[in-house]
């Protein structure tokens, strides 16, 4: 290809990428649906975006990389901590039971259905474990489940897919050598294999843990060595043995995500920009590679396995998963509505099948557009469905906001308390042991934490927060706690305004809104709540009582809508508003 031609083509996959994550986010649809007929499309219009061509033999390589990052950031997600009891056993049975049910299923059928011989109907096999985080978080982003259930299948995406890829090299080194290995021989391979990638990891993680703890390397920098090592480190367990680079990179993140005293910066949004950009772009890429004429007497014998898949061996798969377990059936049977296939599936297709059809093993040819239409339809079913199979269930977390007030003063655990009977579910935390049990003597929860911990999120349980209201008397800790969360809550995040432009080191001069009017900051909410004013809610039927401040909005959905000092939320009929009530006003509630 010419040097126009790699620009443009280059140009494309990453337009291609960007736009079909934009267009997805805008239609609230998970951006698989958009990336894989984008690819697809554009490599049937054009001969630009044909990453094979563009990269040549470093197109398998560079893949393998790119996934490891992914998965990287995923481990970096797996707090050990948050995996326990029932919760671990589902987790463990999902991936070595899935695995080999899904595995002897796919080539059992593969054979009759696919017309494949034996060997490449168990390479299918070996691919088709996988489902990944590249797919399964996005997804459950857009649903909403159960903050257990959406463990559950994070960890499972995550772990599988490492294990998937090294069996997929084993199987297909087998393969290729035509079955004259034997189990033992194969048994003997995996464990090295497994080995290869725990010491990688290991190792890249005390490097890590080294760098980032010794040398103040900053926001930045800190990131940039996390993907320097992780690309090197997936790098030379690749190059000693075949796809242990995926371990690695998974071994890495889950332990600097529970090393203790460690602060990772790879959860910024420059990583997690990168890691989109790599998704998006590793998507379009491999779909581009599919061509019409493979895919021509593929589609329905594939639709075929899909619907097996689907409708048998996932949901057996998740009943015997969680057997004897304490998981509800409601959510069992969404466990088995959850396991589209992704990247790892669509890198080990492109990357082995190659290799077998010059090999000369017969049916191999249909093992990537296979494995295609098996990524494009699981995506399709479970990424349309997924929503109105969790609502029928009832296993999606509440709609209604759920408020984490940073605070213990008299007038934080009132407002607490409004909130409350305005119907959210409210978690408060207090630095003082006296606040803490105020908080406590009022029933509200309390989250656990240390100060800092419980602003930021590193090491209190905030699943499921929805909005962070910063209500401390300490200004500075307000404003900086606010810097550090609007990067990690997606939720909005709000301060209250300090006493003067003056008033401490750092909270004059950070940006962002203030909570309530101008003028009621934190000295003079505490001060008229000394002088016997009150938080209440208060049905809004007509007009507010004149002399009443409202805080806040709880709309009939449960939307929290706070006002600062730039934004008043309207009132309208049906909502609740939370006021401040002046010193002598009688019997709001």
């Amino acid at each position: 290809m010419t040097s126009t031609q790699v620009l443009v083509g280059t140009a494309l996959i990453v337009a291609l990428a960007v736009g079909s994550q934009l267009l997805a986010s805008l239609l609230r649809i998970p951006a698989i649906l958009l990336l894989l007929p984008a690819g697809f499309i554009a490599g049937v219009l054009t001969d630009d975006v044909n990453p094979e061509k563009l990269l040549g033999a470093a197109f398998s390589p560079l893949v393998s990389l790119a996934v490891a990052v992914i998965l990287f950031d995923a481990g970096l997600g797996l707090d050990t901590r948050r995996l326990r009891g029932h919760t671990r056993t589902v987790v463990v049975r999902l991936i070595w039971l899935g695995a080999l049910l899904t595995a002897v299923a796919t080539a059992l059928l593969a054979v009759p259905v696919l017309g494949m011989s034996t060997g490449a109907a168990v390479m299918l096999g070996a691919i088709l474990v996988v489902s990944g985080p590249t797919v399964v978080g996005p997804l459950l982003d857009f649903v909403r489940p159960s903050e257990r259930l959406q463990r559950v299948l994070v960890w499972e995406g995550t772990l599988i897919d490492p294990l998937g890829g090294i069996l997929g090299a084993l199987v297909f080194h087998g393969v290729r050598a035509g079955g004259q290995q034997g189990l033992g021989s194969q048994v003997l391979e995996f464990g090295g294999s497994a080995a290869v990638g725990l010491l990688g990891g290991t190792a890249g993680a005390a490097a890590l843990w080294l760098l980032l703890r010794r040398l103040d390397l900053g926001e930045v920098l800190g990131t940039t060595v996390q993907f320097a090592t992780v690309v090197a480190v997936a790098a030379a367990c690749d190059a000693f043995r075949d796809d242990t680079g995926l371990i690695a990179a998974v071994v890495m993140g889950m332990a600097l995500a529970n090393l203790p005293g460690l602060d990772i910066p790879a959860r910024r949004p420059f990583f997690e920009t990168l890691v989109s950009l790599i998704i998006g772009v590793l998507f379009v890429s491999i779909s581009a590679t599919v061509t019409p004429q493979s895919l021509s007497h593929v589609v329905l014998p594939a639709l075929v396995l899909v619907a097996a898949l689907v409708l048998a061996v996932r949901p057996l798969v998740a009943l015997l998963s969680t057997a004897r377990t304490d998981v509800p059936y409601r959510e069992r049977w969404f466990i088995g509505w959850m396991a589209p296939r992704g990247i790892v599936a669509a890198a080990t297709a492109s990357t082995f099948s190659v290799s077998l059809v010059q090999a000369g093993v017969a049916g191999a040819q249909k093992i990537l557009p296979a494995t295609f239409i098996v990524i494009v339809a699981t995506v399709m079913v479970y990424g349309l469905t997924a929503l109105p199979a969790a609502r029928l269930l009832g296993v999606r977390r509440s709609a209604r906001s759920r408020p984490l007030l940073v605070g213990g003063d008299p007038w934080v655990v009132e407002l607490g308390g409004a909130l409350r009977a305005a119907g959210l579910d409210v978690l408060m935390w207090a630095g003082l042991d006296e606040q803490r049990r105020s908080i406590k003597d009022a029933g509200l929860g309390l989250a656990p934490g240390e100060l800092l911990a419980a602003a930021t999120g590193a090491g209190a349980e905030l699943e499921g927060i929805t909005d962070v209201l910063l209500l401390t008397s300490e200004d500075d800790f307000n404003a900086l706690a606010l810097l550090t969360l609007k990067a990690t809550v997606k939720g909005p995040v709000h301060r209250l305004e300090p006493p003067t432009r003056s008033h401490g080191v750092i909270a004059p001069y950070t940006g962002g809104e203030a909570l309530f009017s101008h003028g009621l900051g934190r000295t003079e909410l505490a001060r008229r709540y000394a002088g016997g004013a009150r938080v209440v809610a208060f049905r809004v039927e007509g007009d507010i009582p004149p002399g009443h401040e409202v805080l806040f909005l709880v709309r009939p959905s449960g939307q929290l809508l706070a006002v600062t000092d730039t934004t008043v939320p309207l009132p309208a009929a049906g909502d609740t508003a939370i006021l401040l009530t002046p010193a002598a006003a009688p019997g709001l509630g």
